[in-house]
């Protein structure tokens, strides 16, 4: 993987407030490993691929709409690396083929094993056992959140980021959150937007970053996965106004959530915010399966 030769655009949201409001598009970086996957996977791989190991393998875990399966997944065909999925949910056998994310996975070569959500829950077990059936095998942890990825995401921070007062990344297992709190500015203030409920992310971010200079808030009270209305209707409307795609289980959350704040007056006057594209738009399609079944407003592409 390689550092692209090009600059991420920051398109600015125009408010009728005195403040301003700038989205990284990170999602530009790669049509097939967008976002920040791009760069969490980036060390994680290109330490790996320097082993020139004969049979290079790449295993890891997520759910049946994960971006982090579609990322690696296209890493591997991009590579030439064998990868294979611990999926969680064994309801899933047989039907991943009516799954969006999964088909697109398979298509890249990605292999399946299908766990039941009580075996997924216990990653150290799974992984005692996969490092003994596949010894040689890159590891990646679900969301691909570890110190290498943590790592990576230092090229989401570049000249252009320096002017700002707030970087604000949706959270998921907090591997963003953390890297870009860890190579900041000492005057930036680092906002994390929670998609999960999860009362050990503040202590996980701390130990990868290494300094204080973040909140986590949350960004959704319906829990990981679920879609209100509200927020369909806000990614549809912010498209149609700004042009930019959200999809709704990172970056539609979060940018709803941004201006809730702003609304509320909790970023000060004057001040210079930046929140991160991080990409994740292929969910839309699930997504989108799932609202027409249940006779709800879809997603706008």
């Amino acid at each position: 993987m390689k550092i692209p030769n090009f600059s991420i655009p920051l398109t600015e949201i125009a408010l009728q407030k005195n403040i301003q409001l700038f989205v990284k598009r990170e999602d530009l970086i790669d049509p097939k490993i967008s976002g920040n996957k791009y760069w969490k996977l980036f060390y994680n791989i290109n330490s790996y691929l320097k082993q020139n190991l004969e049979n290079p393998f790449i295993i890891t875990f997520g759910g049946a709409f994960s971006n982090h399966i579609a990322a690696t997944a296209a890493v591997g065909k991009e590579f030439g690396l064998k990868s294979l999925g611990l999926i969680r949910g064994e309801e899933l056998e047989g039907k991943w083929q009516d799954n969006p994310t999964l088909n697109l996975a398979r298509k890249n070569g990605m292999e399946f094993r299908f766990v039941t959500r009580a075996a997924y829950r216990d990653k150290a077990a799974l992984t005692q056992i996969l490092q003994e059936e596949f010894p040689g095998a890159l590891l990646i942890p679900e969301g691909g959140t570890n110190e290498l990825a943590v790592e990576g995401i230092q090229f989401m921070l570049t000249e252009e980021t320096k002017s700002f007062d707030y970087l604000c990344t949706a959270v998921g297992t907090g591997g963003t959150v953390a890297g870009i709190s860890k190579f900041a500015e000492k005057n930036q203030k680092i906002v994390g937007l929670r998609v999960v409920k999860d009362d050990s992310l503040y202590n996980s971010v701390l130990q990868f970053s290494g300094r204080d200079n973040f909140k986590l808030l949350d960004a959704d009270e319906n829990g990981y996965g679920k879609i209100s209305d509200q927020n369909v209707r806000f990614i549809n409307n912010f498209k149609g106004k700004y042009g930019i795609q959200l999809d709704p289980i990172y970056t539609g959350k979060m940018m709803q959530k941004i201006f809730e704040l702003i609304d509320e007056n909790y970023f000060p006057a004057g001040s210079r915010i930046l929140a991160f594209h991080t990409g994740g738009l292929q969910g839309i399609f699930g997504a989108n399966e799932m609202l027409q079944k249940q006779n709800r407003e879809s997603i706008n592409l």
